[in-house]
């Protein structure tokens, strides 16, 4: 092993060492599976810590089951990312000067493949960066032939059992891009606009319901959108508002229009929000389509394709784009007098997260699958405990959308994707089919004229059938004889962000339950657990976003970033110019060489450790830093226990007849660990495990094991036989922990692990397929641990004491101990070698409990008080000078803030967070000076 701990060196080729050697592939011989498929990423992406975090906690799964001895699969593949896609090679084209419409469908998508070929691949590699364990040699792309067939089984079989149909509805549609977007594409922000307040004359010669004359009265709404106004189909009040119970029915002229419409009521409209009275568009307003269906009211759309006001606006508007027309409506709404007021509105407006343009919900032909026949199994299947959801509050949300849900728009107009197979003829009829002969056999069409359906499924349906699809599904009798589709279907866990429950999760599990059954007929579920973790966040909590300037490159903080790149990163906005600050104060050393590299181990560690289940996370790169220094930590162990090993005596097994406390606490402390990190690891919370391991290596197996084993390693007077057996435990101990802990941090468990395994007799070629740990009950010693918190406690209290009366290591101290029974003694005697010299104390002795102590430092452990004396261990004179001076500089300081408290102006206007923090440093060092002056009085009775 190299004397220093470098992440690039032990990272570089390892990873390509694992795949060549087929170490990701399944174990088809072994009984037990486990297997996850990993949500596809777009294959226009690159790596990003929400990658990062979520490929954490999927490897570290595999990982685990796999030392587990199961035959493990982890099912990787990527996306087509339709829009993402097409927008990309789009742009390439035209700093050509050239559009897809001047290639043609054919040209266009053969650039699009060649694009796929040279540049796709990019995020796999960067996954492949993060020691991700897929089986690579399955990869998958859901434009693959294999899937690419299923999605048209799965489309056929859906229509031909009615599941699918193409209607006119309303869809989110993207002005600039053309197409059909989802829900999950549209990104709602907060903004300034305005409520236009507008006036419905009443038609003339009516009379309310009380018998009065409506002529020359109005009904007044208020809209954000008043281009649509054009299109409204009636106006609507909610049946328990008795202020409009009397207008019921009676009609209205539309302003700017020949047209009148009714006054109908619904229970949509809120009665407390503005008049209570809305006005109902529906081929402009998903509410309003709603409104519109329950009262069959005319649908009339406004506007082209491209945003322009259509034939069905008057002439006057027809050919402006609607933002054009909604001033000009404006304008003649105040002219014509039917503009009341207009007001200052916060509101919400969607915009693609894309194209940047705003939506329009637009009229359109497009597909829909019909969803109450697959919704309710996959309300079942969660009921009846087949899919869980970890954590169990998401089952809720999951419940909430489900029996609500509505048909799913599936069609998008696009050239890049999987074309709906449906083909029509020369009258507009469709046909759906696996292919055109099928279609022409199928409907007995002949030789007439047919033409595919120009638009592509949106890349969800596809991703819907992720588990099955990329495990070989036909939907045919081949499927039982597929031995991986039978092994690893369902897979064990989906590992995903809450934001595509509904999106993703929802539409998988109603896919899956449709169309995989197993031999008996029984449907399967396409996982049986959800574990649904939080979004990445920065360390204030804030979303990661290029515009905020807060986005971490997870590559970055792997493979270093040099000066000139970080100094770039912060003048182009993509590193928060505080965080880049943060960085280079932190690691002095490495900036001085030029580079900072904090490897693979110490981001994944870091991710495990945030991976408190369902919660958002704020990733600060303290803990990334903080975890670097623990790999360094593990790596200096490891360096110096082989080098105090190596070509000595070591026993090849377990003799806990040799063992003496030190031994037993630390085989029972990791006892005690691998029980938690095993149920944590069942429980889906690497947040715990990270944390048990952390502590056991660090806390237990290096600041204490190593520490006690060097006195008796060192100790001439020792016996071979018991030297032999400590050096067993020091290495069987950290080839244990190095075990427990690969799932986390697989590269620097496995470079220690292949130096030290041999020398206690462990084979095997990789870490990887080593025995996962599990707990030895027998070793579990209560007395040993007792005792050993004794130890521990008794050697605090003692280097407190040395360090707050500033005493020099190299000085041995006298111990006192009152307040002992005699249980407590006996266990004293136990540990009495032990804590003597690593205590660095010469002498130890019980005062009686009415014993008075000659003037000492003290402290608490437990019941038991701990007396150093102090006589002829420090000069009195000399420590009262030192005393004074820190004495004198706690009270300025003291000082200084309690008049800063005290002026009122500074109270009134700070904030209450910084009036808060200097109230806690007066009580901070108001204790300092009692403890100062404490220590003044007692050197003075000396």
């Amino acid at each position: 092993m190299s004397s220093s701990y470098a992440p690039n060196m032990i990272e570089s080729g390892r990873y390509e060492a694992w795949e060549n050697t087929g170490y990701f592939k399944p174990n088809l011989s072994l009984s037990s599976a486990f297997s996850i498929a990993t949500p596809p990423p777009n294959v226009t992406g690159s790596l990003h810590m929400g990658h990062g975090f979520n490929n954490t906690i999927m490897d570290a799964l595999i990982r685990y089951h796999r030392m587990m001895g199961k035959s493990t699969l982890l099912q990787g593949g990527t996306d087509h990312a339709g829009i993402a896609t097409q927008m990309v090679v789009e742009r390439q084209l035209a700093l050509q000067g050239i559009s897809r419409h001047d290639l043609g469908r054919e040209k266009f998508l053969e650039k699009v493949w060649e694009w796929k070929v040279q540049s796709g691949g990019t995020i796999t590699e960067q996954i492949r960066r993060l020691g991700t364990s897929v089986d690579w040699s399955r990869e998958r792309f859901t434009m693959d032939e294999g899937l690419s067939n299923a999605v048209k089984e799965v489309f056929v079989r859906l229509y031909d059992e009615g599941l699918i149909y193409r209607k006119k509805r309303l869809v989110n549609w993207d002005i600039k891009l053309q197409t059909a977007i989802s829900d999950l594409e549209v990104e709602n922000r907060d903004e300034k606009g305005f409520m236009y307040h507008v006036r419905y004359p009443f038609v003339k010669g009516q009379t309310d319901a009380n018998g009065e004359s409506l002529d020359g009265q109005y009904m007044h709404i208020a809209t954000t959108r008043p281009e649509t106004i054009l299109a409204d189909g009636c106006l609507a009040v909610h049946p328990d508002d008795t202020r409009y119970t009397h207008l019921l029915g009676k009609m209205v002229h539309v302003p700017l229009t020949d047209r009148t419409i009714p006054v109908l009521a619904d229970p949509y409209p809120d009665p407390e929000f503005g008049t209570g009275c809305v006005k109902i568009t529906p081929a402009h307003d998903f509410n309003d389509y709603e409104v519109g269906e329950r009262h069959d009211i005319e649908i009339i759309n406004l506007m082209n394709l491209d945003g322009t006001m259509n034939e069905n606006a008057p002439s006057n508007y027809q050919g402006l784009d609607r933002f054009e027309a909604r001033t000009k409506i404006i304008e003649d709404l105040q002219t014509h007098g039917f503009l009341e007021k207009i007001e200052p509105h916060e509101l919400k407006r969607p915009y693609g997260d894309r194209s940047g343009v705003v939506i329009e919900p637009l009229l359109t032909d497009q597909w829909y699958v019909k969803i109450d026949t697959l919704a309710k199994p996959a309300i079942d299947a969660v009921e009846n405990g087949d899919i869980k959801f970890v954590p169990e509050q998401y089952t809720n949300m999951y419940m909430a959308w489900m029996r609500d849900i509505k048909d799913w728009c599936i069609s998008r107009q696009l050239w890049w994707g999987h074309r709906i197979p449906a083909w029509y003829d020369d009258n507009g009829n469709f046909y759906v089919g696996r292919d055109e002969n099928e279609v022409r056999q199928k409907y007995h069409l002949g030789d007439i004229n047919l033409r595919q359906d120009e638009d592509v499924l949106d890349t969800w349906f596809s991703s819907a059938l992720w588990t099955f699809s990329t495990l070989g599904w036909t939907g045919t009798d081949k499927d039982f004889d597929n031995e991986i589709l039978q092994k690893f279907h369902p897979t064990d866990v989906l590992v995903t962000g809450f934001d595509i429950i509904f999106f993703w999760v929802a539409r998988m599990i109603m896919m899956t339950l449709h169309f995989v059954k197993d031999k008996d007929g029984k449907s399967q579920v396409p996982f049986k657990t959800v574990y649904v973790h939080g979004l990445v966040r920065d360390g204030e909590g804030k979303k990661m976003s290029k515009s905020k300037g807060n986005v971490l490159d997870p590559l970055d903080l792997i493979d270093g970033i040099d000066l000139e790149s970080l100094v770039a990163k912060r003048t182009t906005g993509l590193m928060n110019p505080k965080d880049a600050v943060k960085i280079e104060k932190a690691t002095r050393k490495e900036f001085s060489e030029g580079i900072l590299a904090y490897g693979t181990d110490a981001l994944r560690f870091t991710f495990a450790s945030l991976a408190s289940t369902g919660r958002d996370i704020n990733f600060d790169l303290k803990r990334v830093e903080g975890y670097r220094n623990f790999c360094n930590k593990i790596w200096n162990a490891s360096r110096f226990v082989l080098m105090n090993v190596d070509g000595k005596a070591i026993h090849q097994d377990a003799k806990p007849e040799l063992w003496e406390l030190p031994e037993q606490w630390i085989i029972s402390r990791l006892q005690k660990c691998e029980q938690a990190v095993n149920f944590a690891f069942e429980t889906y919370r690497l947040d715990l495990a990270s944390q048990a391991i952390y502590d056991f290596i660090w806390n237990e197996y290096c600041d204490w094991y190593v520490e006690l084993s060097k006195a008796v390693l060192n100790d001439a007077n020792a016996s071979d036989e018991r030297k032999a057996q400590i050096r067993y435990v020091l290495l069987s101990v950290l080839e244990t922990a190095l075990r427990l802990t690969h799932p986390l941090m697989p590269f620097i468990t496995e470079e220690i692990w292949q130096a030290l395994a041999p020398m206690i007799g462990r084979g095997g070629k990789t870490i990887m397929l080593a025995d996962y740990p599990m707990t030895n009950e027998s070793y579990i010693n209560e007395q040993a641990e007792n005792d050993m918190a004794w130890l521990q406690g008794l050697i605090g209290a003692v280097r407190n004491i040395r360090g707050e009366m500033n005493l020099g290591n190299s000085v041995k101290l006298p111990v006192l101990l009152q307040n002992i029974n005699d249980s407590e003694k006996a266990q004293i005697k136990r540990i009495e070698t032990l804590f003597k010299a690593l205590a660095k104390v010469e002498s130890l002795a019980f005062l009686g409990n009415d014993e008075k102590a000659p003037l000492s430092s003290s402290s608490v452990v437990g019941n038991a008080v701990v007396f150093v004396p102090m006589k002829g261990l420090i000069d009195p004179q000399k420590e009262l000078i030192r005393l004074q001076k820190e004495l004198d500089k706690l009270t300025k300081q003291y000082e200084q803030i309690k008049t800063k408290l005290a002026n009122e102006a500074f109270v009134a206007k700070a904030p209450a967070n910084v009036v808060s923090a200097e109230k806690e440093k007066l009580a901070e060092l108001e204790g300092q000076i009692g403890k100062v002056r404490q220590s003044v009085g007692e050197i003075e009775g000396l």
